[in-house]
C-alpha cells in the first residue's frame, strides 16, 4: 500500500513565515526526514517520528523518504525556505526518476514557501522589483566554470542577481571571486545586499556598493542580492536605507 509523501518548506526561520499548507502537512505526517536544524523548527508530536541527516545527504534522505512512504507512511521532507530552490523538491523528484516503479505511484506533493531572497527583499524593500536570477555559488554539483559564465550573462543582460550559499568553510574564497567577475560588468555603485537570517532574532541586513562589497561579511545564512544597473538605494535618514529597482526601463511603451 503506498503512502504520501509531502515536501515542505519553513520558510527562512521566522514561523509566522510558514504557510498554512505546509502546517497542514506536518501535522498530518507520521515521518519527517531532514537537516537536523530544519527539524528542530517543528514542534512535533510524540507520535511522530523525526530522521534526520547531514546536509549534503540530500539524494539518500530522499530515497529514505521514499521508501517509507512506499510501505504506506505519511511522510514529510523537511526543507528551510522554498522546497523547490536549491532544496529537497528536486532531489525527491530525482530519485522518483531513477528509483523503482512504486515509487512513482506515491501520491507525491510539493508546498511553496517564502524562499531566502523573498524575505531579504521584503525586508530591505523591493530590489526584485523588475527581471532577476537565482543563482547557487555552490560548485558541488556543477562546475566553478559554469557559474562564472551565467554570471558574467545575466549581468550583462541587466537582471537583479540573488546569491545562493554565497560562501561556507570549504568554499571561502568563491563569493569574492564572483565579485571580480562582476565588477567590470556593473557599475561601482550597484547596490550589494548582504542580507542575513532573515526574519529570525540574529537578522543582520547591510548594503553596499560594489565596488567596496565585502565578500568576509556573508556566510551560510546569508543570501546575497546584486543590484541591477537600475537599482537605486533611498536614503532615510534615522530609519534604514530602502533599495529597489524601478519597474520600468527608459524606452518602454507607457
Amino acid at each position: 500500500m503506498s503512502g504520501r509523501l509531502t515536501v515542505v518548506g519553513t520558510g527562512p526561520g521566522d514561523p509566522r513565515q510558514t504557510t498554512p499548507e505546509a502546517l497542514e502537512a506536518i501535522a498530518a505526517a507520521s515521518h519527517f526526514f531532514g537537516y537536523g536544524p530544519y527539524l528542530d523548527r517543528l514542534s512535533l508530536r510524540p507520535d511522530q517520528v523525526r530522521v534526520a541527516s547531514d546536509n549534503r545527504e540530500e539524494l539518500d534522505r530522499a530515497k529514505a523518504a521514499l521508501t517509507h512512504a512506499a510501505e504506506g507512511a505519511d511522510v514529510c521532507v523537511v526543507s528551510g525556505g522554498d522546497p523547490g530552490v536549491f532544496a529537497m523538491a528536486a532531489a525527491v523528484c530525482e530519485a522518483i526518476d531513477h528509483g523503482p516503479d512504486i515509487w512513482r505511484e506515491i501520491d507525491f506533493r510539493v508546498t511553496p514557501g517564502v524562499t531566502a531572497m523573498l524575505a531579504v527583499a521584503a525586508r530591505i524593500g523591493a530590489p526584485l522589483g523588475h527581471d532577476f536570477c537565482a543563482i547557487s555559488l555552490s560548485d558541488n554539483l556543477k562546475p566553478w566554470e559554469i557559474i562564472t559564465r551565467r554570471l558574467a550573462l545575466v549581468a550583462e543582460a541587466g537582471l537583479v542577481i540573488a546569491l545562493y550559499n554565497p560562501i561556507s568553510k570549504a568554499r571561502p574564497w568563491q563569493l569574492g571571486a564572483a565579485f571580480d567577475v562582476l565588477r567590470p560588468i556593473l557599475p561601482a555603485q550597484t547596490p550589494v545586499i548582504f542580507g542575513r537570517a532573515a526574519g529570525r532574532p540574529d537578522e543582520r541586513m547591510r548594503v553596499m556598493p560594489l565596488a567596496e562589497a565585502d565578500a568576509t561579511v556573508a556566510d551560510m545564512a546569508t543570501c546575497v542580492i546584486i543590484g541591477s544597473p537600475e537599482t537605486r538605494v533611498i536614503a532615510r535618514p534615522g530609519r534604514g536605507d530602502l533599495v529597489y529597482t524601478p519597474r520600468f526601463l527608459p524606452g518602454a511603451r507607457t
